[in-house]
């Protein structure tokens, strides 16, 4: 693993920190492979229940993908697939994973680094972040699944606005059109986030990975009429898990339930 990437393993969490703050925590074409890697890595790992995403310093979660590679990976169309190549694997991993993420966002979230905390399933922001996807002053685009995720969470107006300005939102303007969960005082930032983060790996992993199932399956199949039957049935799959009787009991026996992930 290189140092560009630093990951801190304290179960149930785990907390992925872009460490360039010299560059404000620009994401490279390696850093982008070495991610979805990485994450496949966590996402198999039980005892990993809830993923935090940081940036070192406090000055940016990230700025983006770091233009230097531009030249080497971005100088003309085919270079540039195999560099969308790097980035849609990552954010094909962050759709796919069963463990919830969140992004911890203290600083600017730019660009690849903003379109990556889209991908996650939560933001909490401090106040004073920024946040865009600015590719129309450097005359590129955003591929189809980084303009997928952001239409599903902020929808076709906002989306639009936010490409066709270049501008920066404040933490205000985010948390209106829904591109962030919470703001807090810089100062709360921290203990907040982890606060929920261990609240979310407490509760019944099986419930978090099937309810993000469902909801892949709802956004592509919005009119729920052409379910297969493997789909259409998922929902009902948990009340055949150790993990639902744990949960039944529990709450009758009035004490807080030990989820196995079973």
């Amino acid at each position: 693993m290189s140092d560009y990437i630093l990951v801190q393993h304290e179960a149930p969490l785990a907390t992925i920190i872009f460490n360039r703050p010299d560059r404000r925590n620009a994401i490279s074409y390696g850093m982008w492979r070495e991610l979805a890697s990485t994450l496949a890595d966590l996402d198999s790992d039980q005892d990993i229940r809830t993923i935090v995403f940081a940036g070192a310093g406090d000055e940016a979660f990230s700025a983006g993908a770091d233009i230097t590679d531009f030249q080497k990976y971005r100088s003309d169309s085919q270079k540039g697939a195999l560099y969308n190549d790097a980035v849609n694997g990552l954010l094909l991993r962050l759709d796919s994973m069963a463990t919830p993420t969140i992004s911890m966002i203290d600083g600017f979230a730019v660009g690849g680094g903003c379109e990556l905390a889209i991908a996650t399933d939560l933001r909490i922001a401090s106040e004073g972040s920024r946040f865009g996807i600015p590719v129309a002053r450097l005359g590129i685009t955003v591929g189809h699944q980084e303009m997928k995720g952001l239409v599903n969470l902020v929808g076709k107006g906002n989306a639009m606005y936010i490409l066709l300005s270049g501008r920066l939102l404040t933490t205000e303007e985010a948390l209106r059109i829904g591109l962030v969960n919470q703001v807090l005082p810089k100062a709360e930032l921290k203990d907040y986030t982890y606060r929920l983060a261990n609240e979310i790996a407490n509760l019944a992993p099986l419930s978090h990975k099937v309810n993000k199932q469902t909801m892949g399956q709802v956004l592509a199949k919005p009119s729920l009429g052409d379910l297969t039957p493997e789909e259409a049935i998922l929902p009902l799959t948990q009340f055949d898990t150790q993990d639902y009787r744990e949960g039944y009991r529990a709450f009758l026996e009035k004490r807080r339930p030990s989820f196995i992930g079973k």
